[in-house]
């Protein structure tokens, strides 16, 4: 054991093998080096026992000695090391101490002594050789992550025996001293920030009895250029006892204290204060600021996720990855890609271990962390009707505050267009875009918020190479934009455009993570396919073993699996976050978004007219003999006049069918935007009201359409019980009624299913029972069993209301003294019949929306 010099910059640090020396631009560092190209946190120089080694903790533009990027160098008298450029980064020069003591032998180093471990014997009782398939090798790391004596050699491919030590691995997780770095810090405690070691952005004066006012509009105190802050967002004032409090404005996307929304609340030591993308730390009578430019790092630690029976589909999963990154996720089938996706984005927490946004526990401080986030699931996030200015137009809208101009928005729109290369695409339709060109406007409409993370799910499924390639090298730029991209994969053909690879083995454990070109020679392959194939051949094998006995575990997940894993019960309760507009101002959105989809698809508007057109002009077949006249003037019909109570059961048939035909599919096609929308502070309520407003007013002019049809030609009574003049009126109001609530149905049908097929079936049964229980085929009146059964469809009061009108009773008389109470011709009647028909249509809207709720983040149900 000696000493070192370090030399940079006419700088000299004298290392003591007694610790380690942390490198990089935090100035709480042992070696700060102020320069742009070098990380945070970059690396740690250490004595290893054999000698001085330098480990890069994944830094953004890497470590070089010899002209060569390495994740670990051995140091000694004379070695230069390059931080964030091969070529003209800083250098760090090594030399010996001059006041070194002398080695107490004479011998060589024991790095030149002691043998390279041998292979171990093949453990007895292994799993044999597959057909066509070789068992996985053990793997031995490249040269240049480790002193020689730690090199492993390669041997017999077999698989080690449970509780075998492999070659190389590393001392329990108890064991590992920290050494720091970007992963190896504690979590921050609730109601703290850390802000990843960085200086304040901006340094703010407060005063007794002065009002701070913070906002994006230029009068303010304190200006934020943020979209995603109000124009007057929040003040800082004092009280009279000499402290200080925040109170929030009334603003659209909220004041956050600790991670939790806030009207007013005084503030104490510690407390950080979150608006927009930018957090406010109180120092005594100052205020510290600290702007999320994107550059932050992200971690996992312990993330385990079990379902019904105590069933582990995710399995102590940690991994961490610095700022500007892009790390893929790839496994087989079953491996809990998607289960892992949903709870790093927080959608589906895990039941137990931490997600870390840049040292802040994204469960528990969900509701202000998710404006920094974007996810890009599989499935197109936008309507593919309108155009790609529109669809951001209108996603714009809903993001950003109320109070945003429409110039601000039209920027912002301009500004992603020109970054992802879409301004020559920004008229056309999305659906007229190939597949590549529909993911990037995904990825643009999450840009508008400027998240600094962001998640991909499959968004190279279904392309080509071609395509593949293109959307990967995206994805590559955005992260050397400064961005932390992460994305679920299942294609391999570009990993190496990644920074990092996390490989999920069955079961949902960690098999790998590190540098995507070392992956297949710590398998033992030479192909992912080969891969693939032992994973589906040795599902026994002890996968998450194999990776923790490897010195990649070492190098990447050590410090991170050191720390202990924080069960869900241990969570501070997390608020539900607030909604990012009025609610008024996000239904007139969605109603104007949603009327647009509908106006541009010309063959669904096209069957919208067609539709009751065709079942108006049905009924007109039915014989006129009798028409739905009444009375003595008309003459006692010599028998039944079932003619015109089979005009009102067409009628009443066509208005169930076209209402729950416009509805059945609506919640279905849109549940994956959804879902997304409602992370971003969509209200349920609005979204369903807007559904509820723009189909209402469809499928009531379909009413109004069908009854024109078909009670035109007819003979119609003199008089209503209610509209006296206007019977015609009278008749056609429960048939657009019942339409109204047939679509309500519809809509419980989309929410109910889980894909758009099963909703045909559903469509046809429903309207099949309320054929059935219409009262006119069969008598209800006096069935027990039947009648009540009938009370709880829509079909049973529509037709009652109407036959109210025409009075059914004479119409259409059952056995002689049993009228139907619910066809008296009287204005009571009709009242009721009404009334319970619209009543059925407003339950049917509140299970709507309870339904709703389980197709919205797991995170926001709780």
């Amino acid at each position: 054991m000696r000493e070192l010099v370090l030399e940079w910059n006419e700088r000299t640090w004298t290392l003591e093998p007694s610790r380690a020396y942390a490198v990089g631009r935090d100035p709480r560092g042992d070696v700060v080096l102020d320069d742009p190209r070098v990380s945070w946190r970059h690396a740690t120089i250490r004595w290893d026992g054999a000698g001085w080694v330098a480990e890069d903790h994944g830094s953004t533009n890497g470590t070089y000695t010899g002209g060569v990027r390495t994740e670990r160098a051995a140091l000694g008298a004379g070695t230069t090391l390059h931080l964030g450029s091969a070529t003209d980064g800083p250098v760090l020069a090594f030399s010996a101490a001059p006041a070194a003591a002398p080695a107490p032998s004479a011998g060589p180093p024991a790095a030149h002594q002691a043998p390279a471990p041998q292979a171990p014997a093949p453990p007895q009782g292994g799993h044999p050789a597959h057909p066509g398939h070789h068992a996985p090798q053990q793997y031995h790391a490249p040269a240049h992550h480790a002193p020689p004596h730690q090199a492993l050699q390669p041997h017999a491919a077999q698989f080690p025996a449970p509780g075998h030590s492999y070659p190389g691995a590393a001392a329990p997780a108890a064991e590992i001293p920290h050494q720091g770095g970007p992963h190896g810090q504690p979590p921050a405690a609730p109601g703290t920030a850390q802000h990843g070691g960085q200086q304040p952005t901006g340094l703010h004066p407060l005063a007794l009895g002065r009002v701070l006012r913070i906002g994006r509009a230029l009068e303010n105190d304190l200006v934020v250029s943020d979209l995603q802050v109000s124009r007057h967002h929040a003040e800082f004032r004092s009280t009279p006892d000499g402290q200080f409090e925040i109170v929030d404005l009334g603003s659209h996307n909220g004041t956050y204290v600790n991670g939790q929304p806030v009207g007013r609340q005084i503030l104490g030591a510690g407390d950080v204060v979150g608006v927009g993308h930018s957090t406010f730390r109180l120092v005594g009578d100052r205020l510290e600021e600290f702007v999320d430019t994107g550059e932050v790092s992200f971690s996992a630690r312990h993330l385990t996720v079990t379902v019904d029976g105590g069933k582990e589909i995710l399995k102590d999963v940690s991994f961490g990855v610095p700022e500007k990154s892009l790390i893929a996720v790839i496994g087989p089938s079953g491996s809990g890609k998607s289960t892992l996706l949903r709870a790093l984005t927080g959608y589906r927490p895990a039941d137990r271990g931490q997600v870390l946004y840049d040292h802040r526990d994204l469960y528990t401080e969900f509701a202000e962390l998710r404006q920094r986030i974007g996810l890009v699931p599989q499935d197109d996030i936008l309507h593919k009707e309108l155009t790609v200015r529109t669809a951001l137009r209108y996603a714009a809208k809903l993001r950003f505050p109320g109070d945003t101009a429409a110039a601000e928005r039209e920027a912002r729109i301009d500004e992603v267009l020109g970054e992802l290369k879409l301004d020559i695409h920004k008229d056309k339709k999305v659906t007229s875009l190939s597949g590549g060109q529909r993911k990037r406007v995904s990825v643009a409409l999450e840009l508008l918020t400027k998240p600094s993370l962001i998640f991909l799910d499959e968004p190279t499924s279904g392309l080509d190479p071609g395509m593949d390639r293109d959307v990967m090298q995206l994805l590559r730029g955005l992260a050397d934009d400064g961005r932390t991209v992460l994305v679920v994969t299942h294609s391999v053909a570009e990993l190496a455009l990644c920074d990092k690879l996390l490989v999920l083995a069955p079961g949902g454990s960690v098999a790998y993570f590190g540098p995507p070109d070392e992956a297949l020679n710590f398998f033992g392959y030479s192909s992912w396919a080969d891969v693939f194939s032992a994973f589906e051949n040795y599902r026994d094998h002890d996968w998450s073993g194999r990776w923790q006995g490897s010195q990649h575990y070492q190098l990447y997940a050590a410090e991170l699996d050191a720390t202990a894993a924080q069960p869900a019960s241990a969570r501070p309760r997390q608020l539900r976050p607030p909604a990012q507009q009025s609610w008024g101002s996000q239904l007139w959105t969605l109603i104007r978004r949603y009327a647009s989809v509908i106006a541009s698809d010309k063959g669904f508007m096209g069957l919208l007219v067609v539709l009751p057109v065709v079942l108006g002009v049905v009924s007109v077949l039915i014989p006129a003999d009798h028409g739905l006249a009444y009375g003595p003037e008309q003459g006692n019909p010599p028998f039944s006049n079932r003619d015109g109570a089979i005009v009102l059961l067409i009628l009443a048939v066509g208005a169930c069918f076209t209402g729950a035909a416009n509805s059945v599919r609506e919640l279905i096609k849109e549940r994956v935007i959804y879902e997304r929308e409602r992370a971003t502070g969509l209200s349920r309520s609005a979204y369903l009201m807007s559904k509820v407003i723009v189909l209402g007013v469809i499928t009531a002019f379909q009413g109004a359409l069908i009854s024109a049809i078909g009670l035109v030609p007819r003979d119609l009574p003199e008089e209503g019980v209610i509209l006296r003049s206007l019977p015609g009126v009278e008749l056609a109001l429960p048939i657009m009624a019942l339409g109204f609530t047939s679509m309500m149905v519809g809509l419980i049908i989309s929410a109910l299913v889980r894909t758009a097929e099963k909703t045909m079936p559903l469509l046809v049964m429903s309207a099949i029972v309320q054929l059935v229980f219409t009262g006119c085929l069969f008598q209800l009146n006096g069935k027990v069993g039947a009648e009540q059964l009938a009370w709880l469809v829509p079909s049973r009061w529509g037709v009652s209301a109407a036959g109210s009108t025409a009075d059914l009773n004479w119409l259409l008389p059952w056995e002689p003294g049993t009228p139907d109470p619910l066809w008296e011709h009287d204005a009571a009647t009709w009242l009721l019949d009404m009334g319970v028909l619209l009543g059925i249509g407003l339950v049917c809207c509140v299970l709507v929306a309870r339904l709703l709720r389980r197709h919205e983040p797991e995170v926001m149900r709780r």
